[in-house]
Formats: structure tokens, sequence, C-alpha cells
């Protein structure tokens, strides 16, 4: 976007893009807090304030990029934090953080019970701040940051600050997050990012990019997809064997580039689209692939995590668990863009050989 493009044409900057905020009023969703991002690129996507700021609705121009669960949005509901709870309430979307504590499957062990994936994403957001791009002024960023506490007396006691970010006229997601520990007691961390794309930018024949060593998930049917001579880059017709529970799992030892840059993404080549996610080696060193095949429940997931998916017990066994001093505060940062011209999208795909 250029000055010249628009000087002396714009009455109000929200003719361009920007931030709305509002409250879902029917369904399952009913008095949900809700921001509407507006880049001005054709990128417009649902930020859910109520569910720690996720990411739910996400389109470029007329085409949807994120898987939506049956559930839809609901409001939080910090109280599924037992066994597989959290798949009640879990309504896909572009971005589904888990976390903050733990982030696998449900298990209880001498340090306690943890459910599914973690407590965050059913915690509530306190907005700090919303900045409005303003071209007028010359100010094209705009953000939304706000804070979500996974807290209980005696602790653990910790806190997301999470700013999530553009400019007008470029087609980015640009997240920050910082995860602090408020409590006087060392504090256990693992956090997951879990990002959800589905049709029509998931569809037959889209590529699935990342780099690294990779490992299936142990059990099920993860080596029907996961394993040598099977082409498991390549999005497929959905499958039967996916029905109901029906998944596969891999674990990847990201490869970054020179700069401790990690890159992953998808293109669909019949859309002439691309979506790339970017994240830091010394942050986020694992990415999950899920892919799920399922008839109607059809979607592919690229998480950038702290750990593979163990478990907090797992983890600790292995000397791998993250603590948080008192005090402490650490920093994750990724970025999701969209490209959808010739040159970019071969530039992108050149450098992920």
């Amino acid at each position: 976007m250029t000055q010249q493009s628009w000087t002396d044409k714009v009455s109000n900057p929200a003719q361009i893009g920007g931030i709305e905020t509002s409250i879902l009023d029917n369904g399952t969703g009913r008095g949900t807090r809700i921001a509407w991002i507006n880049t001005g690129t054709g990128l417009r996507y649902k930020v859910v304030i109520d569910r720690a700021m996720d990411i739910a609705d996400a389109f470029f121009n007329q085409h949807s990029l994120a898987w939506l669960s049956h559930t839809g949005i609901t409001p939080p509901q910090p109280l599924s934090d037992k066994g597989a709870d959290w798949l009640r309430t879990f309504g896909g979307g572009l971005l589904t953080t888990c976390g903050l504590s733990h982030v696998g499957g449900p298990e209880q062990d001498a340090f306690g019970e943890r459910g599914l994936h973690g407590q965050i994403s059913n915690s509530p957001a306190e907005i700090e701040s919303i900045i409005q791009p303003d071209p007028l002024r010359g100010q094209l960023e705009m953000s939304i940051t706000g804070r979500i506490k996974e807290t209980k007396i005696f602790g653990p006691s910790l806190e997301l600050r999470r700013t999530i970010s553009g400019t007008l006229g470029q087609p980015f997601i640009r997240i920050h997050d910082e995860v602090i520990n408020r409590a006087n007691t060392p504090a256990p961390h693992m956090l997951l990012y879990h990002f959800n794309f589905g049709w029509p930018l998931v569809d037959e024949g889209t590529d699935i990019i990342w780099k690294g060593n990779w490992q299936a998930r142990e059990g099920g049917i993860n080596a029907d997809i996961f394993h040598e001579g099977n082409d498991f880059r390549k999005c497929p017709a959905p499958l039967d064997t996916h029905g109901g529970t029906g998944e596969a799992v891999a674990s990847i030892d990201s490869t970054p580039d020179s700069s401790g840059q990690c890159t992953a993404g998808l293109h669909n080549a019949q859309l002439g689209m691309a979506v790339a996610l970017r994240f830091r080696k010394d942050q986020l060193p694992w990415l999950i692939n899920w892919q799920h095949w399922g008839k109607g429940e059809y979607v592919t997931g690229l998480e950038p995590t702290t750990n593979p998916l163990i478990g907090q017990a797992k983890a600790r066994e292995q000397n791998e668990l993250i603590f948080l001093k008192s005090g402490e505060t650490r920093y994750y940062d990724l970025e999701l863009e969209i490209l959808h011209e010739k040159v970019t999208i071969a530039d992108f795909l050149a450098k992920q050989l």
C-alpha cells in the first residue's frame, strides 16, 4: 500500500481495514467476545478474546484458510481440564493455544492430574490495548494485546501476555507471546500452537511443507501415513480409515535456516496460493504435523511446540521439561504470511527444498 493510492480518498481508516470488537449473540458462542481484524489485503480473521485470544475464522479473499470443527466457538469453560474434556470445546479455528504447563494426552502422576492439551485455551483475556491503523498520519501498524491467566492459589501461576499485530496493506499475522511465572515457586511450562488448516486451502494435492527429521507417534494408524515411501507431504482425498478418531501424527525436529528461523506451510497450486508459517528454533524447537482426513472432518495441523507430544510426565522423566523460575519470562514469536504471487510462491518453495 502506497500513500499515493489512498491520499485524499479516505475519510475513515476503517474503510481500508483495522480492528473491530464485538460480542457473539447467537448459538453456542453467545456472549463470547471477539475481534475481527482486516489487513486490507484480503486477509481477515477473527480473534476470540474470551478463548485466550486464539484465532477462529480466517480468510484470504474468498478462500477460507482455517478448519472449523462441528463445535464452533464456545464460551470459555475453565473446568474442561480433565481427561479428554478439552475436545468438547475445541472449535478448531486457525489457532488454538495448548499449554501453558501441559501439552499432550490426559495423564496423572505424583505431581497431579492433567487433561488433554492443558487449560489456557479455555481462559478469557483481559484486553490491555487496541491500536488502530491511521494511514492519514502514516500509522499502518495495528495490534491487540491481552493478558490470559492460568493460575490457582499456591501455584502454579502462569500468565500469557499476547499481542497479535499486522500492517495495513500486508497479508501477515504476527504473534508475540510472553509467558510469565507470577508465583513465588518454579513452574513447569509447555506450549504448543495448534494451527488448523482446512478446505479449500487444504485439498487433494495440496503440498504440506516442513523440513526436519521426523518420527511417527507410536501405535494406532500413525504409521499408515508416516512411513518411508509414502508421500505424506501431499494431501489425500478423505479417508475411511480416518473416520471417528482416525488420525496420524508425527513429531518433527525442525530444521532452521542460517538465522535460526524455521518455516512450515502449505501450497495449493490450484488456488495459486501458499501459506508460510515461521517460528524460531530456539523458542519452539519442535513441529507437530497432525493429519486427520475424515469425511466431513478434513484437516491438517502444523503445530510449533516446545516439546514433542509426550506430555508433562514423560518430559519430566526425560529431563526435558521446562521450568520457569519465579518472575521469569519466556518469549515466543510467530508469523503467518499469505503468498499469492507466482514469484513469491516460487521463492518460498525453492527455499524449502
